[in-house]
């Protein structure tokens, strides 16, 4: 529980100006509902999560990878924001300007860009996920039935947005657990015997690799057919296996 909360809180910046916000609101704050919403419901929310009881049985019933999750109802934002603003009209002249704008200043500072993980980039369309992902999708698409797919770590988190027909031998938790399969999948020079052995034990129906990899031997001489380059991704499907198919061979 407190490794996850460390992890939860990041530089730690923000929650320790929501840890002063809320204590702030405890001794300040006169209405009944405001209480309620800005410093009974956090207070609850955060005992309820170092529970040790709670978490057996939030585990038991869910699995201990997503318990990091319950910490997205506590309202960090929310009692930061109110706080500040509380203090603001409280404040007369140039008190008040000074003080928004270093409340604001300190809150810009504390935390991280999002956009400036790896695993985003900017929208290509509507769908707001990378158009090789759209295509792929479309591309093996079966109707009737699901298929299985190996993809790059780079399009883990767009697949399953776009199309729930498509399913993935491994998912974000890969990315802690140690999955050969996706540290495979990592590795800049990749053995093709190895990528189609664990592919056909995983049942993958179709393999997609960045063409800037480097393959020792090739996929066809292990059951595997390439059979669309997309961007600089090539789509190779497993031939030995027999089902209904969208794609044109190109």
């Amino acid at each position: 529980m407190v490794e996850t909360f460390q992890k939860y809180s990041g530089t730690g910046l923000i929650v320790s100006w929501f840890l002063v916000a809320w204590f702030y609101l405890l001794l300040k704050e006169k209405k009944k509902q405001n209480r309620v919403i800005f410093v009974y419901m956090p207070a609850c929310i955060l005992l309820l999560f170092f529970n040790p009881l709670f978490y057996r049985i939030f585990v038991d019933i869910t699995e201990d990878a997503i318990y990091f999750r319950f910490l997205w109802i506590l309202p960090i934002s929310v009692v930061i924001a109110y706080s500040v603003i509380s203090i603001v009209n409280e404040l007369r002249g140039k008190k008040k300007i000074i003080f928004g704008v270093i409340a604001a200043g300190i809150i810009m500072i504390s935390g991280k860009l999002v956009y400036t993980n790896p695993l985003f980039e900017r929208a290509d369309n509507l769908y707001h996920i990378p158009w090789e992902v759209v295509e792929i999708c479309d591309s093996i698409k079966v109707e009737g039935r699901e298929v299985m797919a190996v993809f790059p770590r780079e399009f883990l988190l767009y697949v399953r947005q776009y199309s729930p027909y498509v399913c993935m031998p491994y998912g974000r938790e890969a990315f802690e657990d140690g999955d050969s399969f996706f540290w495979l999948m990592e590795q800049d020079v990749i053995v093709a015997k190895e990528l189609a052995v664990i592919s056909k034990e995983h049942g993958c129906h179709y393999v997609i690799l960045n063409k800037a990899k480097k393959l020792i031997g090739s996929m066809e001489a292990n059951d595997y057919i390439m059979i669309k380059e997309i961007g600089d991704y090539l789509l190779y499907r497993d031939n030995t296996m027999n089902f209904g198919l969208n794609i044109e061979e190109e």
